[in-house]
């Protein structure tokens, strides 16, 4: 009997924790940013994202459907079982109802597949692959900022369309980088381009040297620089100071945001062509949410902290509209619901979850052209949604 009790007794002790996490899930709603916040994609999205969320939650009013709304956040430092850990541990322990940000292909990739176990919803804006509404979709994940095939159409197009009709790319060695160089090749070569090779370089590279010789040697009319943060602004150096440009060749910064741009500074900026799903300066609406976020972070946001803020702000919106945090009523609300907000004007959300929305090509302005700090970027094109991203049957997504 007394053996009988002490089992008794362990099961409830291991039942406390489950039965405390259904609680605490039960009374509140909450959000992990799950990113990079200390490595080479710190700046692309980082602790800004984690910032953008809490304004989304503040604006919402702070609850919904009478339940406070928190946000948690974790480093993922560009590892995917990291990554897929921590997700994990917020599913199992934490009462996490939605996991957002998801900076690296890899990570979202992983973290995505593993939510769709879970039947929790990914709402991504930091990682750029196509994948995650292509084959590797779920009736779960929303891709809400931008995508390689985006970036493609965006700048691919406008390099191609005026004169830039041979391509090397330096490519980063994981998920992302081989989709973007995928989408933009696809798209270089459909407009009569042709693709004279390509170097892939680790995650994370301070040296391009040999890889930039081997760009060079090709005698490309553009090197697509396919990778993003840290790496592309250290290739950006390197590319100034082995004279790539002065020699007659064109670098296309295939994912450069405003914080790379800041980073690298205009002397060294100017001039680049770049494609993003928001800019601060473009209207009223974006103008005060960039003034709000400066007062918090002392930067301007880029796209995947604006399109963190927009994400969040319709998840709330659909759970209201559910009734309930219960995913699969929050995903087909998701699903239902138009987006319409600073960052998507006219939104919707595709069966696969790809979030479609307008993209703008830029121009990077000369140290000249700027008037005021922050003042970055002149507006080239308007990329219509259904012209920037792909469609249900063009993604390759089992889903209908």
């Amino acid at each position: 009997m007394s053996r009988l009790l002490g089992l008794a007794a362990g099961a409830a002790l291991a039942l406390a924790p489950a039965l405390a996490s259904a609680q605490v899930s039960g009374n509140v709603v909450k959000i992990g940013v799950l990113n990079d916040q200390s490595g080479v994609y710190a700046d692309f999205g980082g602790k800004g994202s984690v910032e953008a969320a809490r304004m989304a939650v503040a604006d919402f009013g702070g609850t919904v459907l009478g339940k406070p709304i928190e946000v948690v956040s974790a480093d993922h430092q560009n590892k995917p079982d990291v990554a897929s850990t921590i997700a994990r541990g917020w599913y199992d322990n934490d009462g996490v109802d939605t996991i957002v940000e998801l900076t690296a292909s890899s990570v979202a990739l992983a973290v995505q597949q593993l939510s769709l176990e879970k039947k929790k919803i990914t709402l991504t804006s930091g990682a750029a692959s196509s994948d995650l509404t292509g084959k590797a979709c779920t009736p779960y994940g929303f891709h809400w900022a931008y995508d390689t095939r985006a970036l493609a159409v965006g700048t691919g197009g406008s390099l191609v369309e005026t004169g830039g009709d041979t391509w090397f790319f330096l490519t980063a060695d994981y998920a992302f980088g081989h989709a973007l160089e995928a989408d933009v090749t696809k798209y270089v070569t459909s407009k009569g381009g042709k693709v004279l090779g390509a170097v892939r370089h680790p995650l994370a590279t301070n040296d391009f040297s040999s890889f930039l010789l081997q760009a060079q040697a090709s005698k490309a009319k553009i090197i697509g620089l396919a990778n993003a943060g840290g790496d592309t602004t250290n290739a950006i150096k390197a590319a100034s100071e082995f004279g790539i440009v002065q020699g007659g060749q064109r670098l296309a910064a295939l994912l450069l945001t405003l914080a790379e741009v800041h980073g690298l500074g205009l002397q060294a900026a100017q001039g680049i062509v770049l494609t993003e799903g928001f800019y601060w300066d473009m209207d009223d609406q974006t103008r005060a949410f960039g003034k709000r976020f400066f007062e918090k972070t002392g930067r301007m946001p880029n796209m995947v902290q604006a399109g963190t803020y927009s994400s969040v702000l319709q998840y709330l919106k659909a759970v209201q509209a559910a009734g309930t945090d219960e995913s699969d009523a929050v995903a087909r609300k998701l699903h239902e619901l138009p987006v319409d907000d600073f960052f998507a004007k006219g939104g919707k959300v595709l069966p696969n979850g790809r979030m479609v929305h307008d993209m703008y090509l830029f121009q990077v302005k000369t140290p000249a052209e700027s008037k005021q700090p922050w003042d970055y970027y002149k507006q080239l094109a308007t990329i219509k949604g259904e012209q920037a991203f792909a469609t249900l049957a063009e993604s390759g997504c089992p889903l209908k």
